[in-house]
């Protein structure tokens, strides 16, 4: 684990607090963000902004398996990803494993896998790192499994998924693709067709397994939602049964629907970047636009968490505070998570160090630690004797 930084005060930056940018020093010491007079660091010429908090993150699956025949141990994927978040600015991540029929990366031995490794690496680990399970909801026979999963490994958080039609339909149409598919589950083709072609016998079971989740949730304090609600009518569903999260709606309808019903949106930070979604779902820019976005997340690119913000700001959609609040206030308040998320004395000191000329991350501190430094900034913290003082303590 990294040392903590000793207390200091970070000077002349523009700091973003109770939703606007001020000119203010910050003082940080024991982890938290705190007052007095303390040694200075001085950041003239940067802006300090909450830590970033993602809510939804498969990227690190790349890092197991940066070749679908090629795996790689568990340690050393979730060092990669930690070190990679930590350089843009991450604080708080969920790394978003599936639970699914699919089987192979998705299944249930490779989740608990990686609950259990990032439970073993957790002391080490630069960022808060948490798991998200994504629950494809045809899946009735491995609910009680998950589910003691959930309160062994202390899993805050869960959306639903319905990707057999969608799988179907691409066995249909493109057999290329779903060989692609395939092989990334680490299977042939024709087993993947077979576990999807039993699913649709458990439909009739669906409701009642997800009403035990959704009890059991609320039992243990879960947070949960669905993933990819394809219309107004899916979203109802999910929202008469507790799952208010509406993860990556695919329609404007949808989106307009949990706005309606006060649930809170969340979308990709890639479609942000991109001006669209790859798959050609709804517009991130255009939700957020009509007020219908409450949260980004990083989806499968960790970078374009705060690309998505800069992009907010150059397209006169949204000012800097609001934002930013969309990858650091806004997803601490749905996951209820309010140690963090705002530069207020008393909350955790996760913040980040952004230069304000190049728009570059140069420094990251997660509950005081320092987990990321380069640059200017990097300078600027080491010229400081009290700074150097952090590695003897």
């Amino acid at each position: 684990m990294s040392l903590a930084l000793p207390p200091l005060r970070l000077t002349g930056a523009t700091i973003l607090r109770d939703g606007e940018l001020q000119r203010r020093s910050l003082s940080l010491a024991d982890g938290r963000l705190t007052r007095g007079p303390l040694p200075e660091v001085n950041l003239s010429g940067f802006y300090i902004l909450p830590g970033i908090i993602d809510l939804h993150g498969d990227g690190f699956e790349r890092q197991i398996f940066p070749r679908h025949s090629a795996p790689f141990p568990l340690s050393a994927a979730l060092a990669a990803t930690d070190r990679e978040a930590a350089a843009h600015g991450v604080t708080t991540a969920f790394l978003a494993q599936g639970w699914s029929w699919e089987g192979g990366t998705r299944g249930p031995d490779q989740a608990e896998a990686v609950m259990q490794a990032v439970e073993a690496y957790r002391p080490a680990a630069l960022t808060d790192l948490r798991i998200q399970l994504r629950a494809e909801i045809r899946f009735v026979e491995g609910v009680a499994r998950l589910l003691a999963a959930v309160e062994r490994f202390g899993v805050g958080y869960v959306v639903f998924n319905d990707h057999l039609e969608e799988g179907l339909q691409m066995a249909r149409q493109s057999p290329a693709d779903f060989a692609v598919w395939a092989r990334k589950l680490g299977t042939r083709p024709e087993m993947l067709r077979a576990r999807m072609d039993a699913a649709p016998g458990c439909a009739a079971e669906v409701p009642r397994s997800l009403c035990a989740m959704a009890e059991a949730f609320d039992r243990l304090g879960v947070s949960y939602g669905s993933h990819d609600d394809p219309d107004a009518e899916t979203r109802e569903y999910y929202t008469m049964i507790g799952a208010r999260i509406a993860e990556f709606p695919l329609t404007r309808r949808a989106a307009s629907a949990a706005h309606a019903m006060m649930c809170p949106v969340i979308m990709g930070a890639p479609n942000v970047v991109r001006g669209g979604s790859q798959a050609g779902n709804v517009a991130a820019r255009e939700l957020i636009a009509a007020g219908q976005c409450d949260a980004l997340v990083s989806d499968y690119h960790i970078p374009a968490l705060a690309l998505a913000a800069w992009t907010l700001v150059d397209s006169a959609v949204l000012d800097l505070p609001r934002a930013w609040a969309l990858i650091s206030e806004k997803p601490a308040e749905i996951l209820r998570l309010p140690d963090r998320g705002r530069l207020i004395p008393g909350l955790r000191a996760d913040l980040v160090v952004v230069n304000a000329a190049t728009r570059a991350i140069e420094a990251t501190i997660t509950r005081g630690r320092l987990t990321y430094l380069a640059g200017e900034a990097g300078c600027r913290f080491v010229s400081q004797p009290q700074a150097l003082r952090m590695a003897a303590e």
